[in-house]
């Protein structure tokens, strides 16, 4: 190639081109030549190996080397050769003409990073991918990793171009960019701020893919689809997405369901707002009528003969019913309440179970409910809720308790 620069070069000067011009036109034609002769290697290289590669990707057993096709590794390898060869041939080729041959040399070298960085682009995305696909590693914020990698690479790469483009070496660079840290730092303060707290959440676990989390401030409140280094995405459950800044999440509250999800059963903790009024002890014909129940029935009698046996023993006078102890229908609410969830088929045996009874209000006296359903998805669990309340508000009346009820003044 370097005879034919000459001889391109010599019959522009016996065609009476003057020297400058001659060398201008000569440095032209080879650049074309060698661009067209390095495009169709470029070309035959790259069919070659990217149909090998994606024969061998298609027999192999292990789904990686898909990955490296689907990330175009291999078609970003396939351009080293072409590249080398130009680096190796612009040298000789251009001798006789410094500067064309320096300014080929930066612009080649550049393309070199560029290549590289993109090489290294896309194995990091084909370890993302690969690592998605394994059970263990789907709820990790890979995303953050490779983007951290990212920028270290970038980083690197961007040096080493300012090196090319301006000679000067690396450690003159790497100089003036600790002159000018407080700058970067303050241009990229979201970024490393993200960098740091992407660290800080893998390391303690805070938040994976696939975690129900609520974080009002943001009106989020559905699952993890997404961790990288500048966000978090949550999918909501009406379907919309909602962005958090990554730091946010280490320097900021917020509710993660992880440890409900990973326990025994979803919390069911609510309240039923008794009227004060229809609270009162029970006569013996109440108690009768309330042995009926069977779930009941048992407690009953033996709180009942526990009752008596303390009254007659200290001589109470139970003309009056508040001497003395007493079965009210509230405590005998309570214990129903406590006996039905045990024998619930839907409510977790094994955790809490609780009924008590609050700090009256101005609207009622509220007796809570504190129980674990066994299913956590949330359709089911709701409607376990609403059957568990279904009954104990049906109930109520059975107990000549009543449900608190704010009365609105007829405007008529």
């Amino acid at each position: 190639m370097q005879d034919l620069t000459r001889f391109f070069y010599k019959l522009l000067v016996e065609n009476n081109v003057s020297t400058q011009l001659a060398e201008y036109l000569n440095v032209i034609i080879g650049i074309l030549v060698l661009l067209l002769v390095v495009f169709i290697l470029d070309r035959i290289i790259h069919k070659v190996v990217l149909s090998l590669f994606r024969k061998y990707a298609s027999k192999s057993k292990n789904t990686f080397d898909d990955y490296l096709v689907k990330n175009k590794t291999f078609d970003y390898l396939s351009h080293i050769i072409p590249l080398s060869i130009c680096v190796w041939v612009i040298p000789k080729l251009f001798i006789a003409f410094p500067v064309a041959e320096y300014y080929l040399e930066v612009i080649f070298d550049i393309l070199v990073i560029g290549l590289t960085i993109w090489i290294v682009r896309s194995i990091l995305r084909t370890f993302r991918d690969f690592l998605k696909s394994l059970n263990s590693f789907k709820d990790k914020p890979i995303d953050s990793y490779v983007q951290i990698f990212m920028i270290i690479v970038w980083a690197i790469g961007s040096i080493f171009i300012f090196s090319s483009l301006t000679g000067k070496s690396i450690w003159t660079f790497l100089t003036a960019l600790g002159a000018m840290s407080a700058v970067i730092l303050l241009i990229f303060k979201d970024s490393i701020l993200g960098f740091v707290a992407s660290i800080q959440v893998a390391v303690n676990d805070t938040v994976r893919i696939g975690d129900w989390i609520t974080m009002d401030k943001y009106g989020a409140d559905g699952d993890v689809i997404e961790i990288n280094l500048s966000s978090v995405k949550v999918q909501n459950f009406d379907k919309t997405i909602t962005t958090i800044p990554t730091y946010h999440l280490t320097s900021e509250s917020f509710r993660n369901w992880r440890g409900m999800m990973d326990s025994g059963g979803r919390r069911i903790k609510r309240a039923i707002l008794i009227k004060a009024s229809s609270i009162r002890f029970l006569s013996e014909s109440d108690i009768i009528q309330l042995k009926k129940i069977s779930l009941i029935k048992e407690y009953i009698e033996t709180s009942q003969e526990s009752i008596i046996n303390y009254n007659t023993e200290k001589q109470i006078n139970k003309d009056i019913l508040i001497n003395g102890r007493n079965l009210s229908n509230m405590g005998l609410f309570r214990k129903y309440v406590e006996l039905y969830l045990q024998n619930h088929p839907y409510v977790n045996s094994d955790m809490t179970i609780m009924s008590r009874q609050l700090a009256p209000t101005p609207y009622g006296t509220p007796l809570e409910i504190y129980a674990f359903s066994n299913d956590k998805e949330w359709k089911n669990y709701e409607k376990i809720v609403a059957d568990i309340f279904d009954h104990l508000l049906s109930a109520i009346t059975y107990f000549h308790l009543e449900v608190f009820e704010l009365d609105f003044p007829n405007k008529n």
